[in-house]
């Protein structure tokens, strides 16, 4: 549901309509902000779905005090005010959001496969086009895709809330000292203790500093990757699928709380409890600013249906994690990807990541 609908929705119900602006008036004003408040709630909460229903609910409370905004700050500014405290009001300190790899050692393909969790253990993974504005400065855009990769956001959750909030503010969107402060309602002194306390969790959880400088894109060679990785999993080619991971390559499946790390265990689990991925087609996804897939298993009667959204991490030249989300009622809508594929579609005939 659009800004738009959800407000119109509420006025016909009664919700404050008589102090509200009118809808073609602000809406467009605050649409524009959209993108990047789901890239900030993104951040805070761990979960694509949770970060959209903060920012619309973001979008509607402005709506409604948009009569009671006075210009003192940007609408920026006073949109990032709103998200925060929705975010903040929405977690629960007491838990948190992780990767299998966070809770327990590695597994090996031996063993049994766990009873999966509640989604709401997992950080999931978000569609590049939800939480990154494509336009505006490069080096901007390269931090927005740095910092909602999967290991940064789990590191991330960390954090107590408004720790979290105060490091993305500062690190990743670069606010002052005193505009955070004025934020949180708090001194320039606790956000700068806050700051020095997140970064000293966030080095202990093995995560640098944000970078800054805008990274290569994706150039020949890690296309090249990416092609030989969808040509050695549709032909399950199990050799030449390992030769392209890294040796502590992990692989993962939210929500079974298991993972696996390395070639042997890797290698092993496809050709036993995995095995009904022989016959997959991958249709490329942009994710987490990362390369990923829709992974679609051979279905009865032909075709194929959805099993896995895929999200690669890359690094050297090789795949180092491939974490496989297996919600995809929800994922697939999510990241725009079909709910079956009939039998002659096959996704070497697909665009490229880019």
């Amino acid at each position: 549901m659009t800004v738009r609908e959800n407000v119109r929705h509420r006025v016909r119900e009664g919700a404050g309509a008589a102090a509200a602006p009118g809808v073609e008036e602000v809406v467009p004003q605050l649409e524009q902000h959209r993108v990047e408040l789901t890239g900030y709630c993104y951040r805070m909460l761990g979960s694509a779905f949770e970060a959209e229903d903060a920012v619309q609910e973001t979008l509607v409370r402005a709506w409604r005090g948009a009569g009671r905004f006075e210009g003192r700050s940007s609408l920026r500014t006073w949109l990032y005010t709103i998200a925060t405290h929705v975010c903040l009001d929405s977690l629960n300190a007491d838990k948190r959001r992780a990767r299998p790899m966070d809770l327990s050692p590695a597994s090996h393909a031996d063993a049994v496969l766990p009873a999966p969790t509640a989604e709401s253990d997992w950080v999931g993974p978000v569609p590049d086009a939800r939480a990154v504005s494509s336009g505006g400065d490069p080096a901007d855009v390269v931090v927005a895709r740095e910092t909602i990769r999967l290991a940064f956001v789990a590191a991330l959750q960390h954090l107590p809330p408004r720790q979290r909030a105060v490091l993305i503010l500062r690190e990743v969107l670069a606010w002052k000292a005193s505009e955070t402060a004025e934020l949180l309602g708090g001194s320039v002194a606790s956000v700068n203790s806050a700051l020095q306390r997140a970064r000293a969790t966030l080095a202990g959880a093995g995560v640098g500093a944000v970078r800054t400088a805008p990274a290569p894109a994706m150039d020949a060679e890690q296309q090249s990757l990416l092609d030989r990785y969808v040509d050695a999993f549709e032909r399950y080619d199990l050799d030449s699928l390992t030769r392209l991971l890294h040796e502590d390559a992990t692989l993962s499946m939210p929500p079974y709380p298991l993972w696996l790390r390395g070639h042997e265990d890797i290698r092993a689990w496809f050709l036993g409890t995995g095995i009904g991925c022989r016959g997959s087609r991958l249709l490329p996804v942009a994710a987490n600013g990362a390369p990923g897939f829709g992974q679609y298993r051979p279905a009865e009667g032909g075709g194929h249906r959805p099993w896995a959204l895929q999200v690669l991490e890359i690094s050297g030249g090789r795949v180092t994690g491939i974490c496989s989300f297996l919600d995809t009622p929800r994922l697939f809508p999510l990241f725009g990807l079909p709910l079956e594929l009939p039998p002659e579609r096959a996704s070497r005939e697909l665009p490229a990541h880019r």
